[in-house]
């Protein structure tokens, strides 16, 4: 991969981790299968598959019903005069209700990261979806545009992420000193009770007085061995920081 796509993939990524909102685009079953545009919040998982929470009287859950091709574009607006020089991502890919089985275990995750959204379970006709990824297209302003290396954005689920709760209570146990330094370094908050809140294979979320942050990872991180790794690398890198 050259340097710019590297960038690229970097970038992308960082986006799509720290953001929770979206376009959805889905296929229209009741306009003539004419492209329909919504809102939608999203939170991502262990891979970069994208969760929704959805209800069932919602114009684009009924599209997916129909037709699960989806594309989700996500954005961060600049704030210069140019709003053509705005960062955005847009992901293609299939939508799929989430099983029975898998049901607790997305939920979770969904909302560790818009708690608010628990309420929603009181309410009748609630369910989750997750996009499968195929195609993956970044444009970070003008003349940085690509098609991404798809091969990071369609991977199952690690097998690591079922031990996900066990690995954040060991971080936060028994190597707080090494969230806190991360945190120091890239955000410069200093803060000796962060804790991670999640993991993911570009990095992990670490929760500062009710603010998340997110601390990537050098590169992406498929087994539990090269997630020890990277974090005994960022504990050596910094050292410097610890408070």
């Amino acid at each position: 991969m050259s340097k710019a796509k590297e960038k690229y993939e970097s970038n992308a990524v960082e986006l799509f981790r720290t953001s929770d909102t979206a376009v959805l685009s889905t296929i229209s079953n009741s306009s003539q299968d004419y492209p329909f545009g919504s809102f939608t919040t999203f939170a991502s998982n262990v891979n970069r598959e994208l969760i929704i929470y959805a209800s069932d009287l919602a114009e684009h859950t009924k599209n997916i019903w129909k037709d699960s091709r989806a594309c989700a574009t996500i954005f961060s607006l600049s704030t210069e005069d140019d709003k053509q020089a705005s960062s955005r991502l847009s992901l293609i890919g299939d939508f799929s209700k989430i099983k029975e089985s898998e049901l607790e275990t997305y939920a979770d995750r969904f909302i560790k990261f818009l708690p608010k959204s628990a309420s929603y379970a009181q309410m009748h006709g609630f369910n989750f979806y997750k996009l499968s990824i195929i195609k993956a297209r970044w444009i970070g302003g003008f003349g940085e545009i690509a098609w991404l290396d798809t091969s990071n954005w369609t991977r199952e689920v690690p097998k690591w992420g079922k031990n996900e709760k066990e690995m954040i209570n060991h971080m936060n146990e028994d190597h707080q000193n090494v969230i806190a330094s991360a945190l120091n370094k890239e955000f410069a908050i200093k803060d000796e009770k962060s804790k991670i809140l999640a993991m993911c294979i570009d990095g992990y979320y670490v929760n500062s007085s009710n603010s998340l942050y997110f601390i990537p990872f050098r590169v992406p991180c498929f087994s539990e061995k090269s997630i020890r790794a990277e974090l005994v690398r960022q504990a050596h890198q910094n050292r410097p920081f610890e408070i």
